[in-house]
């Protein structure tokens, strides 16, 4: 199969669990995540319509950016250490591993630099994992206040990545505690745009959707197994 026929049946796939759900497909945004693949995979899904990309490194985001220079959404997933902020902001529509007020003031004084307003999911570390990135569940509400502070930021919801699992059920749970802290927050912050959840991949995108994903990031089942070289 070629990259565009992956994604089509991904895209398949991301509609049934939608109706299983009893979910509109409109309502689930369909990230394809292009780390470490190259950008001539990511021209031939743009040229067949497909807007939404992934990148988990600032060094990947700037050549691909410049290689295509094509009008694209580009979502940085990747843990953003804040000496490659300058790199990502103005080219990134959403930063979805916010983990820190540090990290957040730093987007916003470039984004200011800029002119501009970037768009922010926190992460947080649901299942609790040492060698994961995001913050932890309790330290969410504080870190929600001192964000919406931040000038030349808006904070549009909750990412993560949990702990991987056999049967796509497994990580119903996690999910659902996702869904339940973005519906706390709401309360207690209602003037935030809390609109997004950020969580589901290639083996548990169904339970994400399931319990209110709005954006699912899909690598292998899109562009195959990926490759590592040294960096």
């Amino acid at each position: 199969m070629t990259v565009t026929e992956r994604y089509r049946e991904m895209d398949r796939q991301v509609r049934e669990a939608c109706e299983a759900a009893g979910r509109r497909r409109e309502e689930v945004t369909l990230i394809a995540v292009s780390k470490t693949k190259p950008a001539s995979d990511i021209r031939e899904l743009a040229e067949a319509g497909v807007l939404d990309f992934g990148e988990n490194y600032a060094k990947e985001l700037v050549e691909k950016t410049e290689a295509l220079a094509l009008p694209l959404r580009w979502h940085f997933i990747g843990h953003l250490q804040t000496n490659k902020v300058r790199q990502v902001v103005g080219r990134a529509q959403m930063i979805h591993s916010v983990d820190s007020l540090h990290l957040g003031e730093a987007i916003g004084k470039e984004s200011l630099r800029r002119g501009l307003e970037t768009e922010i999911l926190v992460e947080v570390n649901v299942g609790g994992e040492e060698s994961k990135s995001g913050i932890s569940p309790e330290e969410l509400p504080d870190l929600l206040g001192s964000l919406r502070e931040v000038p030349g930021i808006r904070v549009r919801g909750l990412m993560a990545i949990v702990p991987p699992v056999e049967e796509q059920d497994a990580a119903r749970p996690y999910f659902e505690a996702m869904r339940r802290l973005l519906e706390e927050a709401r309360r207690e912050y209602p003037d935030l745009p809390l609109e997004h959840l950020s969580m589901g991949m290639t083996g548990d995108f169904r339970a994400a959707v399931r319990e209110g994903s709005t954006m699912v990031r899909i690598g292998t089942a899109i562009f195959g197994e990926r490759s590592y070289p040294n960096r």
